[in-house]
């Protein structure tokens, strides 16, 4: 999209179109622009039209807000999503952030969560088109008073003054994701001297990324959202006593620690646990062992078990009926002798795609049925059984 075709959009006849596409549904595409390019200009048609596309999908993203914020193909990529801006924004609300820096701002979708927080936001970007979607963004919802966008290099942005920097760094290229912290853009190593320019800094990376990597004096912090890993942060001037933390949305629930021993492994009872994916990153699995008096399946494997069921919104459980040795022809029958046409299959450590293995068992029936499988010391695993309502997360 160019900048002109946005700029377009932000017309009385853009405004128009825009509100005409809102419930427009894929496949109708072809017959809309058709039939619009009689009264509008193509050009501006088809930018409505992109426009209103990717509103619809950044609903998942952004909830009710999407219908009333301007997108790029980039930004519903990878802006962050509604929940966790606002959890990192209610963050550095609580630490007493009043006017905060928003380097590599992107379309605006941390600027808006922290300017509802009530916190005062500089939010630069480098990109000219990327800067008017954001400026349009804070208009739309009322915020430009508390939103200032700039276009510029975030490296020479003075943060003198301000209480705190959060930073984005862009983790891709035209060749795709970068996995090389210091080829981020900006470098990791410039973004972690940003963040201790001010009392209180954040920097979104990876999730991947090595511990050893997380700077001393910093806390990581890993989110996830229903389930589902989203982002770490570096936080720094927060003063946690403990470097790692885990947080689940919604809730929250923050789980601290990660310097706990590995617990043993040993046999399958009668309860398996899955532990969030933010807890298995943040290496706090063990935190999780001690609140259900659990152990691992396996040394490698981030799988519980345990003869109790506790209730924790930090792992997913589920109640064993079976614990075989891993076989297809004995898991088939089983899943025909008990009429199962359902099966949610989760595996670790074990070198089969659950999609593959549907088509193996052909499943039918009226039942349903969770098979686990897990490497182990003794050989692989077969685990059937049921989530168990006591040990799942807050959302499900």
């Amino acid at each position: 999209m160019e900048i002109e075709s946005f700029r377009a959009l932000l017309t009385d006849q853009g405004q128009a179109l825009l509100a005409e596409l809102r419930e427009f549904k894929p496949g109708e595409e072809l017959a809309l622009a058709t039939r619009l390019r009689k009264e509008h200009p193509a050009e501006l048609v088809s930018a409505a039209l992109a426009q209103a596309g990717l509103r619809q999908r950044a609903r998942a993203k952004f909830g009710v807000d999407a219908d009333a914020l301007y997108f790029t193909p980039n930004g519903v990529e990878q802006a962050t999503r509604r929940s966790v801006a606002e959890w990192r924004a209610q963050r550095f609300a609580a630490l007493g952030v009043k006017r905060l820096a928003d380097l590599c701002c992107g379309i605006g979708g941390d600027a808006i969560a922290l300017a509802r927080a009530g916190i005062a936001v500089l939010a630069v970007d480098r990109d000219e088109l990327t800067c008017a979607v954001a400026a349009a963004n804070a208009a739309a919802l009322g915020l430009g008073e508390l939103i200032e966008v700039r276009q510029a290099d975030v490296t020479e942005v003075d943060v003198t003054g301000y209480d705190a920097v959060f930073t984005d760094p862009a983790r891709r290229t035209a060749r795709g994701r970068v996995f090389d912290p210091e080829a981020y853009s900006p470098p990791l190593s410039w973004a972690i001297e940003a963040a201790r320019r001010t009392p209180y800094g954040a920097l979104k990376v990876a999730p991947g990324i090595p511990h050893a990597l997380v700077p001393d004096g910093a806390e990581a912090e890993w989110v996830s959202d229903h389930g589902e890993v989203k982002e770490a942060v570096l936080w720094f001037g927060t003063g946690a006593t403990e470097p790692h933390r885990a947080t689940l949305l919604p809730g929250p629930h923050t789980l601290t620690g990660g310097h706990l021993p590995d617990p043993a492994a040993g046999p399958v009872g009668r309860y398996l646990y899955e532990p969030d994916g933010a807890v298995i990153r943040a290496h706090q699995v063990a935190e999780v062992a001690a609140q259900v008096d659990g152990r691992l399946i396996d040394p490698m494997i981030a799988y519980l078990t345990s003869d109790r069921l506790v209730a924790t919104p930090y792992a997913h459980a589920y109640e064993l009926t079976d614990v075989l040795p891993f076989h297809i022809k004995k898991l088939k029958a089983l899943l025909k002798e008990r009429r199962v046409g359902t099966v949610v299959i989760k595996k670790r450590g074990i070198a089969i795609t659950p999609e593959d293995l549907r088509k193996q068992l052909k499943p039918s029936g009226p039942n349903t049925v969770t098979v686990i499988l897990c490497r182990t010391d003794r050989g692989p695993l077969m685990m059937l059984g049921q989530p168990v309502t006591p040990g799942q997360p807050a959302w499900m």
